[in-house]
């Protein structure tokens, strides 16, 4: 419960309209959601209105509203006008739990790929460094032990306030969370205090959504432009735009490259199936992660262990043991042919074609690399052609399959993918729409030690049809095909 003139204080209205000395029991930004002494706050998403929900919340028991139009009828509830309101629900939320993040180290991870493995390694460094850590990622949120499914990159405003309330409750000393594009053109980390940011890499995603891809670079760079004097921004130099995101930032600015001088310098001496070998600052450690990209994770990590005050040889030492998040990189062995199955989200072209590179560099004389790939629905499909391009110019075979299709018709999209196929490109591709069947089509293709690459999943346990989400996990089907084929 938090005094209403408090939480006032700290989001600027433009107007009150009724008494601002009242208690508020809750915020929600869903009026199904609203219960008796809450603020409903009337945000305009990207689909719906929420001030056509004023009402609702009003009949639910809301007591206060924020919003940015004021209806003619305000009845007995207290009106408050704002210029923003999805920036009023974040600086609300943090006001409403005590100021969370100011109790603990957060630390944001944003970029296009590599952020939840970032993020997850962060919190398996510092929980088994002894520090109670919280996690808020696409795959799962931790509450130090506890473990929360997650439904959003980042939640929204109020969810993740309250999120961070209950990890500042639990004790935790560090939090490490994604930071998406459409979290911060959104404001849903608002009001959130960050001790540091750390950028991973940009290419071509959520164009749906940011419409250019200056747009999409724009936001990206906000989250920087936001930090305060007090943290560290750390960037990957080797992306072309890694220093523009520290352009315009008040934070220490720290770089880690693999190809250029940095405070952070990682060189790769050995990169194979069983892990990497780098010299990290001139240490050489071996890490039971493999591939170039995580190269780059494993770098952002530990540069951010350092800012954030760790023993170097301590960082490296945990490091060198940890596996990263589920569903990226996975590898699963059929136990009677030997075949190496690859689960990865990649849904990238950027991504899908690191994944790739990795496979190939690792990959022995004699070996098949076949890759599944598909594109989701109701995204942008300008990366489609692409998508298909990277994975059939980087593989032996690939089979064209649906992802996530929701309310597309998954041969438009299919149609979309081929079409960035050269003829020579088609010629080593199979269309097989069902993924279940493609996964069962690849393994019955391999032969003794090949490679399959299923990408675009990772994590998910479910695939979503005409708006209907259906159990399908790649890992479980993989190794239930390994199985009956008996390979």
């Amino acid at each position: 419960m938090s005094a209403l003139k408090y939480i006032l204080d700290h989001i600027n209205p433009v107007k009150v309209i009724g008494s601002n000395q009242l208690e508020v029991n809750g915020l929600a930004i869903n009026s199904k959601l609203v219960q008796p002494g809450y603020v409903f706050v009337a945000l305009k998403g990207t689909n719906v209105d929420g001030h056509k929900f004023i009402a609702n919340a009003i009949e639910l028991g809301a007591t206060v509203v924020v919003c940015e139009n004021i209806p003619a009828d305000t009845g007995n509830a207290t009106f408050v006008q704002v210029k923003d309101c999805s920036l009023a629900a974040g600086l609300a939320a943090d006001a409403f739990y005590n100021h969370p993040s100011s109790k603990m180290r957060v630390v944001g991870v944003t970029g296009t790929n590599g952020k939840t493995t970032t993020a997850t390694l962060l919190y398996q460094l510092y929980q088994q460094a002894g520090f109670k850590t919280g996690l808020i990622s696409t795959v799962q949120n931790h509450i130090d032990t506890q473990v929360l499914e997650s439904t959003h990159t980042t939640p929204d405003a109020i969810s993740v306030q309250s999120l961070l309330a209950k990890m500042a409750e639990a004790g935790c000393e560090y939090v490490f969370m994604e930071v998406s594009s459409h979290a911060v053109h959104q404001n849903r980390i608002a009001g959130i205090v960050f001790a540091g940011g750390i950028f991973t890499n940009i290419t071509r995603d959520h164009l749906d959504y940011h419409k250019t891809f200056d747009e999409y670079i724009r936001v990206k760079k906000q989250f920087f432009d936001n930090l305060p004097s007090s943290a560290f921004a750390l960037t990957n130099i080797d992306d072309k735009r890694g220093m523009v995101m520290l352009q315009n930032t008040n934070a220490l600015k720290q770089r880690y490259s693999l190809r250029e001088p940095a405070e952070f310098k990682g060189r790769i001496i050995e990169n194979a199936l069983n892990g990497l070998y780098m010299q990290v600052n001139g240490v050489e450690t071996h890490f039971r992660m493999t591939g170039t990209f995580n190269a780059y994770n494993l770098l952002a990590v530990y540069g951010t262990a350092v800012l954030l005050g760790m023993d170097k040889t301590e960082a490296l030492t945990i490091l060198s043991n940890l596996t990263g998040a589920s569903g990226r990189f996975e590898t699963f062995m059929s136990p009677v042919d030997k075949v190496l199955g690859i689960v990865d989200y990649a849904h990238t072209p950027d991504a899908l074609l690191n994944v790739l590179a990795t496979v190939n560099q690792m990959k022995v004389h004699g070996q098949t690399v076949i890759c599944i790939a598909g594109c989701g629905g109701d995204r942008d499909p300008g990366k489609r052609p692409l998508m298909a391009e990277a994975a059939a110019t980087h593989s032996d075979k690939l089979i064209m399959t649906s992802d996530n299709p929701r309310s597309e018709d998954p041969e438009e999209i299919l149609n979309q993918m081929e079409a960035g196929l050269s003829s020579a490109l088609k010629r080593k591709t199979l269309r097989i729409t069902d993924r279940r069947e493609a996964i069962k089509v690849a393994c019955s293709l391999a032969k003794p030690g090949d490679i399959i690459v299923i990408a675009g999943k990772g994590h998910e346990t479910y695939q979503e049809i005409k708006g209907v989400k259906h159990h399908f996990d790649d890992r479980e089907v993989l190794t239930q095909t390994f199985q009956t084929l008996n390979i």
